[in-house]
């Protein structure tokens, strides 16, 4: 379900309306479509749930024995308890703040540097250009996911989610700079960028306001795409243990469900729960991603 943001296509969103033309008198009701709508509410549910709900757990509920094993689904404990004392419902509750945290921290990352490197290349050009683009090309060959399994094999176990993705952001915004810079290059010849330099405005100036304006459209889907990414490639690792799975997160929760068998003994919940949180996660990302999209689309008359 994740989404490619390469699927994206760029000359369609550079062509995105000016910053005075997107806002009717400030309202964003154009912005409101079905996809995006139950994606946000979705999100919201999730995110505000997963950030409050922690202040009120009774324990730590990544501290083992805390209560009775394979306690039943009840009143005290909304998903019953695991095979190592844990209360499943908590568990779950701060694995999904976890894995947003990280998804959101990584995004924010990847499209702080993806945006400037990219603008700066593409506006900029000449050798500045070709010297930054190399770095860029050679980013965009360094496989991403062997990196990060090759790197929990070697420290397993003491991984956390954090250097996760600090990997993620460091080989991970190489091609959303690609595109920036793609959008930058069909930018920096128009009319309008030629009248605001011979203005004077600097080189800050004409990318801060005259440029950057026509990327955002792209940048909050490729920020959206990019929070899915960070969640799925920790959950991944997470899942085959090369992640520090004992901090909560969706990846974690289902490698202790695997590895103590919850199926072969009958403990649907602790499997089953952490899954469909994770495919409703992903729906709401996957529905806000295309909602956005589509109301960028539609805001351009092109859907």
């Amino acid at each position: 379900m994740s989404i490619d943001v390469n699927d994206i296509d760029p000359v369609a969103i550079v062509v995105a309306p000016t910053p005075a033309s997107t806002s009717r008198k400030g309202s964003l009701i154009w912005l409101l479509n079905v996809r995006l709508t139950l994606g946000l509410i979705i999100l919201f549910v999730l995110g505000l749930g997963s950030f409050i709900l922690p202040s009120f757990a009774p324990v730590d509920p990544s501290i083992q024995a805390s209560y009775m094993r394979n306690l039943p689904v009840s009143g005290v404990h909304l998903l019953g308890t695991n095979a190592l004392g844990q209360d499943i419902f908590w568990f779950l509750v701060f694995a999904i703040r976890n894995s947003l945290t990280l998804g959101i921290v990584v995004a924010i990352g990847v499209t702080i540097i993806a945006t400037v490197v990219g603008l700066s290349a593409g506006y900029i050009g000449g050798r500045f250009e070709r010297i930054v683009m190399l770095f860029v090309d050679t980013f965009i060959t360094v496989p991403l996911l062997p990196i990060l399994i090759i790197m929990g094999a070697l420290i397993r176990g003491n991984t956390s989610f954090l250097t996760v993705g600090f990997i993620i952001v460091l080989f991970g915004w190489a091609w959303d700079a690609r595109t920036v810079r793609a959008m930058a290059l069909s930018l920096r010849e128009r009319e309008f960028i030629n009248m605001a330099r011979f203005s004077g405005a600097n080189t800050m100036q004409i990318l801060l306001r005259e440029i950057f304006p026509y990327v955002s459209a792209y940048m909050v889907v490729g920020f959206i795409n990019t929070v899915l990414f960070a969640i799925n490639t920790e959950a991944t690792l997470a899942v085959i243990g090369l992640s520090k799975v004992e901090v909560p997160t969706l990846g974690s929760i289902i490698f202790w469900a695997l590895n103590y068998n919850a199926l072969f003994t009958g403990q649907y919940v602790w499997l089953v729960a952490p899954i469909i949180a994770t495919i409703t996660l992903f729906l709401g990302l996957f529905l806000t991603s295309t909602g956005f999209n589509q109301a960028f689309a539609s805001k351009r008359g092109v859907s």
